[in-house]
């Protein structure tokens, strides 16, 4: 069953999708999926390629940013920042919880200088708390 948080209009965010929510991806409208979690970290899980392909079946554009234990890189920042400037339509973000896909649009989007209360309210109503990551947000958007 697709668990499909939208965060605003053009991007929402969910837990590991399988094969069969990227047809439901499409269904719903979006243009493309993002694949946050790196290959490899939960086995039995659909891998990047899998999804890559099952994608490109539906006319979805399909992008990988994964993201590690190491944590953000402004390398990521600005992986997902391109792809939401070339996206032509709505973006589907996953990981394993959906947190990731959720951190990663919001220091991208602090960065570019959206304001950092409203970010912390999008991701609250769709269930993700971002007051740990407050401070790099602030950080990002004082870089500006």
């Amino acid at each position: 069953m697709s668990d499909f948080r939208p965060l605003t209009d053009a991007y929402s965010v969910a837990p590991q999708i399988s094969i069969e929510d990227i047809a439901a991806a499409k269904a719903a409208g979006f243009a493309m999926i993002v694949n946050n979690r790196p290959d490899g970290e939960e086995p039995s899980a659909p891998q990047g390629e899998a999804i890559a392909h099952a994608a490109a079946a539906e006319g979805l554009a399909y992008a990988a940013i994964p993201i590690g234990h190491a944590g953000f890189s402004h390398a990521q920042i600005d992986a997902l920042d391109a792809v939401l400037a070339g996206a032509t339509g709505p973006v589907l973000a996953y990981c394993r919880s959906g947190t990731r896909s959720t951190h990663l649009w919001a220091l991208t989007r602090a960065r570019a200088g959206d304001d950092v209360d409203a970010l912390c309210d999008a991701a609250a109503k769709a269930g993700y708390d971002l007051s740990g990551l407050r401070p790099m947000m602030d950080a990002l958007a004082g870089e500006r």
